[in-house]
């Protein structure tokens, strides 16, 4: 009968330590949960930004856009045809 209550604290310890690593598995899962909600949330703000990005850039695109900073910056002209010289080969 004197491994009666080695064997209860023997089993109170397993009970106790596994409840400990039940506690700790659950506190990690719930931080994983929390960082993987915040990268979706930047993930979708990334995405709102890329099609922000990709409207910007089809706006400077157009062949208004083009035309205007051609003439804006670089200071290019349309040519008449009088202008115009075409050479045969």
């Amino acid at each position: 009968m004197s491994m009666r209550p080695l064997t209860l604290v023997v089993l109170l310890l397993v009970v106790v330590s596994s409840s400990v690593g039940v506690v700790y598995s659950k506190h990690q899962a719930r931080k994983l949960f929390v960082e993987l909600q915040a990268l979706a949330n930047e993930r979708d703000d990334m995405d709102i930004e890329w099609g922000q990005l990709q409207l910007e850039q089809s706006t400077l695109t157009t062949q208004g856009q083009v035309e205007l900073a051609a003439r804006d910056q670089l200071g290019m002209v349309s040519l008449s045809a009088d202008n115009v010289v075409i050479v045969k080969p």
